[in-house]
């Protein structure tokens, strides 16, 4: 069920308020363009900045929307233990898949600490949950021996690794028990992550390129080594374009100038700055996109 590419959704503004119809069409042209996965409510989804009627209402369109077509793995980490118990209760009873949630941010707990914060969880909520290591944003990085020591608990059943350090992901899935699944959370990074055991990634850019997302780990599962690499080549300068400012404003701003979605984010988020806005319509067109 978890292989493949799976999209970081976005999530869609208009006039200061989620725009459901947009994020609706959004999701049945992901589907529709053979997207493995759906992820709402991460980090390019906004969810620092959704309130939690908002948070719970993005994953319960989207399971909707899905209607089982396609696994979704619900955004659902925070801060605070209990505020992840309470929004990964609602992904699990709205009917995801599984949960994704996030290492603490800002409290900067030790490794001990990350252990029982996800052990807490896991205990407490009965859905399948996905750790999501991302240090650049979180101050702090889930090590090797912890996620080892995490893959052994019921219910914890894998990794969105977004550190893109190929020797701590190979400790991972070294370490960690048989079966553990380990999915990319830098686009960049994908096609290495497959070759040493990875089994997907959660993509940014497969919001705006989701064929040839979903088509490289696609060709690599089918043992098409070189058209995966070909793929992946192609798929460098976008995906570093979706990047050129902090996530989601390039892939938002993408997504509106495909005429997706508006171009509206939340507060402290802005709209790109022009030499982005130049790099990011540059990118779309010698794509193909634009």
């Amino acid at each position: 069920m978890f292989k493949g590419a799976f999209t970081a959704l976005v999530t869609p503004f208009k006039d200061g308020e989620v725009d459901e119809a947009a994020l609706r069409n959004y999701i049945e042209e992901q589907i529709a363009a053979g997207i493995n996965g759906l992820v709402p409510c991460g980090s390019t989804g906004e969810s620092a900045t959704l309130t939690h009627e908002e948070h719970d209402r993005v994953i319960d369109i989207t399971v909707e929307t899905t209607a089982g077509r396609v696994p979704v793995i619900a955004g659902a980490g925070s801060n605070s233990t209990r505020e992840t118990i309470k929004l990964t209760k609602h992904a699990a009873d709205g009917g995801a898949d599984a949960a994704l949630l996030i290492t603490p941010y800002y409290n900067k707990p030790s490794q001990a600490g990350l252990y029982e914060h996800f052990k807490t969880v896991a205990e407490e909520c009965d859905i399948p949950i996905f750790l999501y290591n991302v240090p650049v944003r979180t101050a702090v990085n889930l090590s090797s021996e912890t996620t080892a020591r995490l893959s052994e608990l019921p219910g914890i059943i894998g990794i969105k690794e977004a550190t893109g350090n190929m020797e701590q992901i190979s400790q991972t899935i070294r370490l960690s028990k048989d079966g553990f699944i380990v999915l990319s959370g830098d686009d960049a990074s994908t096609l290495p992550l497959l070759s040493i055991g990875g089994s997907g990634v959660i993509s940014v850019t497969s919001n705006i390129a989701p064929v040839d997302m979903s088509s490289l780990c696609s060709a690599f599962f089918s043992g098409d080594q070189e058209g995966a690499r070909k793929i992946h080549e192609k798929l460098l300068p976008l995906s570093a374009a979706m990047f050129v400012e902090t996530n989601p404003v390039p892939v938002k701003t993408a997504l509106a100038m495909m005429g997706k979605i508006t171009e509206e984010f939340r507060l402290p988020l802005v709209n790109i700055g022009e030499s982005g806005r130049r790099a990011v319509e540059d990118a779309l067109r010698e794509y193909g996109i634009l």
